[in-house]
C-alpha cells in the first residue's frame, strides 16, 4: 500500500480535529528553557559537512564520561561489562522479536526464561514475567493486580515512593475508581503507626520503596505484617543491585515485588529505555501481566520453550484483558541477563558493597564542611539526603556553580516536596571515586568561601 505525503491543508485539518491551531501548541507541554526553537542549518551542505554541524550541536550535551555525576533517584550509573555490549549487540540478538508463534523462536524463549529464572532467585519471588516497560509501570500493574485479586478500592502507598513512580500509579488507577492515599513519613521513612490507622477491610495494598525516595532503609518487615494482618497484599519496589546486601522481598513477605531494571547491565542514555521487573508469589501466577515462558520436553524428548502463559490477550478480551501491556523490553532484559550471569551472587554482593561502602565515605566527608548536613538520622545504601542551611547555599544556583566545575549535583527535592527547599539526595556508585569525592569537597569549600 502506498501513502502519498499529507498536503499542508490535510495537515491543518488533522491539527484541527485534534484541537490544536498549530503544531507548537502541541509542544507546549515542554518546558521552553529545554526547547530548542530551531536549529540553524545552512543550504547547499554537503553530507560530510551536515554530519559535522550535527555532531557540534551534539556535543552541546554534557555525557557521563565528561563530568561527575552525583544524580540518582532512578538512573543509576553503574558498571557494564564490555562483553555484556559485545553479545548483545550480535545481530542474532539485537535484531529478532518475540513472535507470536513464539515456539519458532527457541534462542529468545530461552533468554526469556533465564532472565525469569534470575530475577526470581535475585528477589526471592516465586514467579517473575518476561518484563515491562519500566520499574514505574511494573509498580502501576502491581497495584492494578492487588485491587482485582481482593476487589478492594483503596491503596495506601508511601510519601517516600518516588513521586514520579506514583504519578504513573494514579495516571494507572484514575479509570478504575481505585483511591489512593498517601502515607506519611517520619524521618525519612514510612510512618508505621499512620499506616496502621490507615488499614481497613477496604484496603488492597501497601506500597513500600526500599530503598525509598530520600534513600533510607524502610523498616519492609513491619509494614508487610501490618498489611497482612488487615487482608491486604504487600507490594515492594525495590533496587536491584542493593539486593547484593540488603533483605530480598520475598524475605519479608512481600506479595507482589517489582523494580527497575535498568542498572543491570543497560546505560541510562537520558532516562530510558527502562527495564520493568515483576515477580509475585505462586498464589497470583494467573493474574500476572505479561508473558511467561517455560521450559518442558518437545515430542521427542527434547528440552524446549513455550510461552506457558501468554496473558497478553488485550486483543481477544479487550477490556477484560488481566494487562494491556503489548510487549516487553527484551533486549534490556537479555542484558540484564548477561549482567547477572558475569557477576553470579559473589560478584553482586561485591559490586553492592562497593556502593554501600563509597556513599558512606562521600556523606561522611561532606557532613564535615560547615553548613551540610544529613537530613535523616536512617540507615541507607547509596543515596542520602544533604541539607544545605548555609545563608549563601541556593540549591539552584549552587548546582549550576557546581556543573560549571564538571559536577552533577544531587537531585533537589523542593518541587515535590516544598518542605524541604534546602535539601537534595546525593548518589555514589561504584563508578566514583575517591579522588571525584575529595575534589566536590574542595569544590565545595571554595564556593561556600
Amino acid at each position: 500500500m502506498n501513502y502519498a505525503p499529507q498536503t499542508e491543508e490535510q495537515n491543518a485539518e488533522m491539527l484541527r480535529f485534534a484541537g490544536f491551531r498549530s503544531f507548537e501548541e502541541i509542544l507546549t507541554a515542554v518546558p521552553a528553557s529545554v526547547r530548542q526553537q530551531s536549529f540553524e542549518v545552512p543550504t547547499g551542505l554537503s553530507e560530510m559537512e551536515l554530519l559535522a554541524l550535527c555532531r557540534s550541536i551534539a556535543q552541546r550535551n554534557r555525557s557521563l564520561s565528561q563530568s561527575v555525576s552525583f544524580l540518582g533517584s532512578g538512573a543509576y550509573h553503574h558498571v557494564i561489562p564490555t562483553v555484556v555490549d559485545a553479545i548483545s549487540s550480535r545481530v542474532e540478538w539485537l535484531s529478532p522479536y518475540t513472535p507470536y508463534q513464539a515456539e519458532a523462536s527457541q534462542g529468545t524463549l530461552q533468554a526469556i526464561y533465564e532472565f525469569q529464572t534470575m530475577i526470581c532467585a535475585l528477589f526471592q519471588m516465586d514467579v517473575a514475567n518476561a518484563s515491562l516497560y519500566d520499574g514505574a509501570s511494573s509498580l502501576a500493574e502491581a497495584v492494578l493486580l492487588a485491587s482485582r485479586t481482593l476487589q478492594r478500592g483503596r491503596v495506601l502507598i508511601s510519601e517516600a515512593v518516588h513521586p514520579h513512580a506514583r504519578e504513573v500509579v494514579t495516571t494507572y488507577t484514575s479509570g478504575a475508581g481505585t483511591i489512593l492515599q498517601t502515607i506519611p513519613t517520619v524521618n525519612g521513612v514510612t510512618d508505621l503507626e499512620a499506616l496502621s490507622k490507615s488499614l481497613r477491610e477496604d484496603v488492597s495494598c501497601v506500597v513500600l520503596q526500599q530503598p525509598n525516595v530520600f534513600g533510607c532503609l524502610e523498616p519492609m518487615s513491619q509494614a508487610a505484617e501490618l498489611a497482612h494482618r488487615a487482608g491486604a497484599l504487600f507490594v515492594a519496589s525495590v533496587y536491584p543491585i542493593s539486593l547484593g546486601v540488603l533483605k530480598p522481598p520475598g524475605a519479608y513477605g512481600a506479595d507482589i515485588a517489582v523494580g527497575e531494571g535498568r542498572c543491570l547491565g543497560s546505560p541510562i542514555a537520558y532516562g530510558g529505555p527502562g527495564l520493568g521487573l515483576f515477580t509475585t508469589t505462586t498464589q497470583l501466577l494467573r493474574r500476572i501481566p505479561g508473558r511467561l515462558a517455560g521450559c518442558s520436553v518437545d515430542g521427542q524428548g527434547k528440552r524446549a520453550f513455550t510461552l506457558t502463559l501468554q496473558t497478553r490477550e488485550q486483543h481477544i478480551r479487550r477490556e477484560k484483558a488481566t494487562s494491556n501491556i503489548c510487549t516487553n523490553e527484551g533486549w534490556l532484559a537479555l542484558r540484564a541477563t548477561l549482567f547477572l550471569s558475569l557477576l553470579g551472587p559473589e560478584g553482586l554482593r561485591e559490586l553492592a558493597m562497593r556502593n554501600l561502602e563509597k556513599a558512606h565515605d562521600a556523606k561522611n566527608k561532606l557532613c564535615e564542611i560547615s553548613g551540610i548536613q544529613s537530613e535523616f538520622d536512617q540507615p541507607f545504601f547509596n543515596e542520602f539526603t544533604l541539607r544545605f542551611s548555609h545563608a549563601s547555599m541556593d540549591l539552584e544556583s549552587l548546582n549550576k556553580k557546581l556543573s560549571r566545575a564538571g559536577y552533577t549535583a544531587g537531585w533537589p527535592l523542593q518541587k515535590n516536596f516544598p518542605s524541604m527547599s534546602r535539601s537534595s539526595v546525593w548518589c555514589v556508585t561504584e563508578m566514583i571515586q575517591r579522588s571525584d569525592v575529595d575534589g566536590l569537597v574542595e569544590t565545595f569549600k571554595k564556593l561556600l568561601s
